[in-house]
């Protein structure tokens, strides 16, 4: 219970792979909540391009996720929701946490380790390169690249 707490910001793929391997996942409920805040904490401190949230529930106040979601979005911090599975409550909630931010929102399931890869990578194109550096990336590339540009027009 109350284990979320936020880990130095990171702009090296090296790094951020090295503490994701750390990460587990606990019972109990979400806490997107703390999530969303420390992003609106850290964007109003300095510039952040992009966040990213892979998650398979939501147990919080689909309200209180989504005003402080839209304060991300004043921010101008496009957020990507990653969904594992298929809960419909988890997938409306994120999917309006992606539209309040200007981001996108993508369901994942076993099989999707492929796609998350190349999700990531787009994200990471986009939040150094903005939405020009996605367009040429998904030229190249196509597929998750695509779609993610499709959402974020």
């Amino acid at each position: 219970l109350n284990e979320c707490r936020p880990s130095r910001w990171v702009g090296e793929p090296s790094a951020l792979a090295s503490m994701m391997t750390g990460v587990d996942g606990r019972g109990g409920n979400t806490q997107i909540g703390k999530v969303l805040s420390h992003i609106r904490r850290a964007a109003s401190e300095s510039r952040i391009s992009a966040a990213v949230y892979v998650g398979d529930a939501m147990e919080e106040s689909v309200d209180r996720l989504c005003q402080t979601a839209g304060e991300i979005g004043l921010l101008n911090v496009p957020l990507f929701m990653f969904q594992e599975g298929n809960d419909g409550v988890t997938r409306e909630a994120y999917r309006e946490i992606a539209r309040l931010t200007r981001g996108a929102y993508f369901r994942l399931d076993a099989s999707s380790a492929r796609q998350l890869r190349e999700l990531l990578a787009a994200v990471a194109v986009y939040a150094a390169g903005g939405r020009d550096a996605l367009a040429d990336h998904s030229k190249e590339k196509g597929g998750s690249a695509r779609l993610l540009l499709d959402q974020l027009r």
